[in-house]
């Protein structure tokens, strides 16, 4: 008895079920949901060939340091990166003095306690501390910008889908609002203060345009400080602060392919030459 009531609310949930589909079904193919502005408009990521794409690319390593370059002069005036330190900047080739020396010049100081006073003071930055964060909280952020946060910029090639493409377009792709947008979605005008660009989520950010000109950043080894190269080289960095440890995954992983493969072959040799007189017996 109690199995047969367990069957007959079962068959009543299940098709409730049944007809709440169907009845979603109608409704979507009778009165399809409206079109969005950010649905038509949206882009995905651009496709970019970074050489660390593929299963067994690895970082450049001069471009990682190109990349940290505009990230120090162009991008930390606003963003943080609050998980590297200075002294894993070493993974990138600097040595100890380097790496001492980027810290003690960085723009913004270290925040710190008076040992005489107790009053909340600042210092340099030494190589065991991580990048200092450009505003005191997010009250001052969000004043200094608009109104908006800014992210912070550790992991977010890991926070965003194919993130290191993502940022690289996000850079290059502010561009005016076209006009059949503005023709099919007269109210989506982007509104002032904001700009526009379709590989953002809704379309329009607070953020202005961060690479502006040629040369805005002078490279050390002499490259070409061109907009799309400098939005290149600042994503290749940015991958590398949310992956450091890329490479050695990408070996490791390698690795214990080629163990599994070898063992599994092992392993059926074995099973065969056990069994062989059995087989043969059978």
């Amino acid at each position: 008895m109690v199995r047969i009531g367990a069957f007959l609310v079962g068959l009543f949930f299940a098709g409730w079920l049944l007809i709440s589909f169907l009845v979603g079904a109608v409704a979507y193919v009778t009165e399809p949901p409206a079109k969005t502005v950010e649905h038509e408009f949206h882009k995905h990521p651009k496709h970019v060939d970074f050489s660390f794409n593929g299963p067994l690319g690895k970082y450049d390593q001069a471009q990682l340091q190109r990349g940290f370059q505009v990230f120090k002069e162009v991008c930390s005036a606003c963003h943080s990166a609050k998980f590297v330190a200075f002294r894993d900047l070493e993974a990138l080739g600097y040595n100890e003095a380097e790496v001492k020396a980027i810290a003690k010049q960085w723009a913004i100081k270290t925040p710190d306690v008076d040992p005489k006073t107790g009053e909340a003071s600042t210092r340099d930055p030494i190589p065991a501390d991580y990048f200092p964060k450009p505003f005191a909280n997010n009250v001052a952020a969000a004043a200094a910008n608009n109104n908006a946060i800014p992210p912070d910029l550790s992991l977010m090639t890991k926070a965003r889908h194919d993130g290191s493409a993502y940022v690289y377009s996000l850079l290059t792709g502010f561009q005016k609002q076209p006009a059949e947008l503005l023709k099919e979605f007269p109210d989506a005008k982007t509104p002032e203060g904001l700009h526009y660009n379709p590989y953002f989520a809704n379309l329009n950010l607070a953020m202005a345009p961060p690479l502006t000109a040629e040369g805005q950043v002078t490279y050390g080894d002499g490259t070409k400080a061109t907009v799309d190269q400098m939005a290149k080289d600042v994503s290749a960095f940015l991958t590398w602060t949310a992956e450091p440890k890329l490479e050695n995954r990408r070996r490791a992983g390698l690795a214990t392919i080629v163990f599994l493969l070898i063992a599994t072959a092992l392993a059926y040799m074995s099973y065969q030459n056990i069994w062989a007189d059995k087989k043969k017996a059978a």
